[in-house]
């Protein structure tokens, strides 16, 4: 059997509130054009570190080895989320997405160095560079034309911030009706100090 696993940081609930309220709007300012999006409901926001794919179920105990490393090495970050936009551009978004500042230089620090401890295992980080947001929605096809003017008008939203202090494996439930993340492991950065 195998796994559909991510690594990830999981924000707090206050802060998945405020994301939908965000995303709300987003959605009442573009009217139709947000059609185009499947957004991502609040309970499903989170930060991926790395995304593992189809794990075979007797290596998921290495994985496991790997991130505990990584969160006994890291410290807690403080992030704010704050703005939103689209990827590649607000014109024609593929990914709808709010920002992050605070400690994003320990943030991507801990992502290389999950990197480095998952890739002898066969997992390979990302080609292109890692850009920390939280998705909020994926636009269907080629993009969703129309948003610019509803991610112009959230681009400078203070959603509130978390102090994230553990590593969350999660393994994805695919379904038509959306995916479904449960959280299989934690690791507290510092090794719980």
């Amino acid at each position: 059997m195998t796994l559909r696993l991510f690594v990830a940081l999981e924000p707090p609930g206050a802060v998945r509130r405020r994301l939908e309220s965000v995303a709300g709007e987003i959605r009442r300012r573009a009217g139709p054009a947000a059609e185009a999006v499947k957004w991502v409901r609040g309970e499903n926001v989170h930060l991926t570190l790395q995304f593992l794919g189809n794990v075979p179920e007797e290596r998921v105990p290495d994985v496991a080895l790997a991130l505990a490393e990584a969160a006994r090495a890291a410290r807690p970050l403080r992030l704010e989320v704050r703005g939103a936009g689209g990827f590649p551009s607000a014109r024609r978004p593929r990914v709808v997405w709010a920002g992050l500042a605070g400690d994003l230089l320990p943030l991507a620090a801990l992502v290389q160095d999950l990197g480095r401890r998952l890739a002898p295992l066969g997992f390979a980080p990302e080609d292109r560079p890692w850009s920390p947001h939280l998705t909020l929605g994926r636009a269907r096809g080629g993009g969703a034309p129309g948003l610019a003017g509803a991610l112009s008008a959230v681009k400078d939203a203070e959603v509130g911030g978390w102090r994230a202090g553990e590593l969350v494996l999660f393994r994805s439930h695919l379904a038509p009706e959306g995916p479904r993340y449960e959280a299989i492991r934690r690791d507290v950065f510092g090794g719980g100090r």
